[in-house]
């Protein structure tokens, strides 16, 4: 059998193998991109962007809802389920339509088409399915596979009655109802827009986690918020799943008493894992750790002295687009060998869910904090009484900004709360540019933006930072009513 040599070989060509490609391309053509699925990343085909259509769609029929408090009043909603999906599908496909047209678009000695495993530490066996069709010896190899849903043993059962989100977008129509499994940022979004279409939802969640969070008064302000919204379980206590001749059925127990719920599908969102499958990694010589994952360094995307690099969803990093995207073009750059690799700039490192209200951390979580023994103070702010969210009538949510005692230095942040999305990046930018509260007060406030609450946080973090006796002037006049 032919075996085909090349400087680089980038195994997948989602967002980290693009990433990769484009980086190593600068420096070597001398690259080969295998890809035995579909192109499209998982952002653009099952992530992101039809999680975001499906909550834009939600967010309609909700601003209907609440426009009584306003004065404002409309009849109750008509969900016409089938041109929900519809859409979702129609601009989902234009999505990963620009996608394909980018990679089809590259030169064709640079692709192929075909599963790759590991022979050795430089050699790839080339597959049609379970047909053989060549050999590549690389100087280096780049792994950027992805990941897949995680589907835990207890829902095998169910068969087609159990979904993930990668199927969720495929459906026609809108089920009636659905149970959904996993109190992460995936079953948030989904369960709690699917709710505000209609469908009778419950979502249960596990040992009370809240998307992300980590900060105990803020996960527990957040289970209180959205538990008020919708159906939620932030720690249930499932019994029970079980295939019934029409959908499934839930036994669980509620303050001491067994319920069983009937549903007609299940979602299940417990998350993502790796997908390393059929790579033969053992035969590469790489030391994994306790997941089956290689060990990288964080930096360089290289695995111990090895040629192979690994980057985006197939590691061990958070799975977000922003997070692959960089790690690809890291681990591109050094695998080419490239004079002024890139490096992974995940120093602000930001993370958010799209639930009402927002969810979002900043930089280092209080967890890593603690774990790590650092003398942080905090700042917080309930939103309860600001003035620009209580005109806007989304006056909830609790915001935590952690400062280091002896430097000042802004830390991180976790919040749940009105438009976090847009707080959490002038934090993260705050983070990424090392800013001190201080620097951070100097910046201008303008009056009324919700900004003003994130000013306030941060003049009660410096006062802890300084360990002041001296209160805030409340209601001081720059903060203006409310403030």
């Amino acid at each position: 059998m032919d075996e085909r040599h090349v400087e680089v070989a980038i195994i997948g060509a989602g967002t980290a193998g693009m990433s990769a490609y484009l980086e190593a391309v600068g420096t070597t053509a001398d690259v080969l991109l295998i890809e035995s699925g579909a192109y499209g990343t998982t952002c653009a085909k099952v992530g992101c962007m039809p999680s975001k259509l499906l909550i834009a769609a939600a967010d309609a029929a909700e601003a209907g809802r609440h426009a009584a408090t306003f004065g404002v009043r409309y009849a109750p909603p008509e969900i016409d389920g089938p041109a929900v999906m519809r859409r979702i599908r129609a601009l989902r496909d234009r999505f990963v339509g620009h996608m394909v047209e980018t990679v089809e678009s590259w030169p064709e000695r640079h692709k192929i088409r075909a599963r790759a495993r590991f022979l050795d530490g430089h050699r790839l066996a080339l597959e049609d399915g379970s047909k053989p069709i060549g050999l590549v010896r690389a100087g280096r190899i780049v792994i950027a596979t992805g990941a897949r849903p995680r589907v835990p043993a207890m829902f095998a059962p169910l068969g087609d009655r159990a979904i993930t989100s990668d199927d969720l977008f495929e459906l026609d129509d809108l089920p009636r109802s659905m149970a959904v499994f996993g109190g992460g940022v995936i079953g948030l979004e989904l369960g709690q827009a699917l709710h505000r279409l209609g469908v009778r939802v419950v979502l249960f969640g596990k040992g009370g986690r809240v998307a992300q969070l980590t900060d105990a008064e803020v996960t527990a302000h957040a289970a209180h918020l959205l538990v008020e919204r919708f159906p939620f379980h932030p720690d249930a206590d499932t019994r029970r799943v079980a295939r019934t001749e029409d959908g499934i059925e839930v036994e669980h127990v509620v303050d001491g008493r067994s319920t069983v719920e009937r549903f007609d599908l299940a979602l299940v969102a417990a998350g993502r894992t790796p997908d390393l499958s059929g790579l033969d990694l053992e035969k590469a010589g790489l030391e994994l750790d306790e997941n089956g994952v290689p060990k990288c360094d964080g930096a360089t995307r290289r695995c111990g002295e090895s040629g192979i690099f690994i980057a985006g969803d197939a590691d061990a990093d958070p799975p977000l687009l922003h997070v692959a995207a960089d790690t690809g073009k890291s681990a591109g750059a050094h695998a080419a060998g490239a004079e002024r690799p890139q490096r992974s700039p995940l120093p602000a490192f930001l993370s958010i869910t799209f639930c009402d209200p927002q969810i979002a951390t900043v930089g280092e979580t209080r967890r890593a904090l603690e774990g790590r023994g650092a003398d942080f103070a905090i700042g917080r702010l309930d939103w309860e009484d600001q003035g620009r969210a209580r005109v806007m009538d989304v006056n909830a949510g609790l915001l935590h900004l952690y400062g280091e005692r002896p430097t000042g230095r802004f830390l991180g942040a976790e919040m749940i709360g009105p438009q976090a999305e847009h707080l959490a990046h002038l934090l993260a930018w705050a983070k990424a540019c090392d800013l001190t509260v201080e620097e951070m007060l100097e910046r201008p406030f303008y009056h009324p933006c919700l900004e003003e609450g994130l000013r306030t946080a941060l003049r009660r973090l410096r006062k802890d930072i300084e360990r002041s006796p001296r209160e805030p002037i409340p209601r001081c006049l720059d903060c203006g009513p409310g403030g």
